[in-house]
C-alpha cells in the first residue's frame, strides 16, 4: 500500500444499506461489479444486498450460493424487484463466479488480492474469473487501489485509463453524487462519439411494383 487516503465506504448503490455490504463484503462487491452491465449502476451494486437479504442473511457466502439450486437461485433473482434486467442468465453468472472462487481460493474473495504482489498479477486473477473480461477487471483493479486500500506494485499501470488520479471513467471513481454525475456524463460523451462514428445506414431499395 502507499500512503493515499484510501475511502472507506462505498457509495456505489446510493444506499446506505448496500453501500454498506459493499464495503465490509469483498464477495458483495465482486457481484456488484459482475452485475454492472447492462443496467444503471446503482441497479447493479444494489444486487448483493437485495441477494442477501433473499438469502435471509446479513452477508454473502460463496459456498452457499455456489451450492444453491440452480432454478431456485435463479427465482430468487428473477422475483420483483428482479435483481438484474436478466435475472436468470445473470443468477448463472454469479454462480458461476462463486464456484470458481470456492474451487480456486476456497470461497475467499480477499484471497484473490491478499498475496498479489504486482498489479499484472492481480488483473491476470481477476481477467480469470467467470464474467470478468479485461475491461471489467481493470475497473475492479482500479476500485481496488482507490477506495478499498488494494495497491500491489503497479497497480494503476496494471488498470490502465482506470487507474489514473480522479479520471472519472468508471465506478471506481464514484464516492458520492457529484462524481457519479462526472462519471454518467463521461459515458454518455463516450456513447455520443460512438454513434457519430458509425457509417450511416445505405438507403433501403425502393419496393418493386
Amino acid at each position: 500500500m502507499d500512503d493515499e487516503d484510501v475511502t472507506l465506504h462505498l457509495h456505489l448503490a446510493q444506499q446506505p444499506e448496500a453501500d454498506e455490504l459493499l464495503g465490509r463484503s469483498p464477495l458483495a462487491a465482486l457481484i456488484g461489479m459482475l452485475l454492472d452491465q447492462q443496467v444503471p449502476m446503482e441497479w447493479a451494486f444494489t444486487g448483493p444486498y437485495t441477494i442477501a437479504q433473499r438469502l435471509n442473511a446479513s452477508d454473502l457466502d460463496a459456498h452457499e450460493i455456489a451450492a444453491y439450486d440452480p432454478e431456485e437461485f435463479a427465482a430468487l433473482l428473477s422475483t420483483k424487484p428482479a435483481v438484474h434486467r436478466y435475472p436468470g442468465s445473470m443468477a448463472k453468472r454469479v454462480q458461476q463466479l462463486c464456484q470458481y472462487l470456492v474451487d480456486h481460493y476456497d470461497g475467499d474473495a480477499t484471497a484473490l488480492w491478499r498475496d498479489a504482489t504486482t498489479g499484472k498479477e492481480l488483473l491476470e486473477r481477476l481477467n480469470d474469473l467467470p464474467g470478468f473480461g479485461k475491461q471489467k477487471a481493470q475497473i475492479f483493479l482500479a476500485l481496488l487501489g482507490k477506495q478499498l486500500g488494494v495497491r500491489p506494485k503497479g497497480w494503476r499501470e496494471a488498470a490502465g485509463d482506470y487507474g489514473a488520479p480522479e479520471a472519472y471513467r468508471s465506478v471506481a471513481d464514484i464516492t458520492g453524487p457529484d462524481s457519479l454525475h462526472k462519471v454518467r456524463a463521461h459515458k454518455q460523451e463516450l456513447k455520443a462519439a460512438a454513434k457519430a462514428a458509425k457509417p450511416p445506414k445505405p438507403p433501403k431499395p425502393p419496393k418493386s411494383a
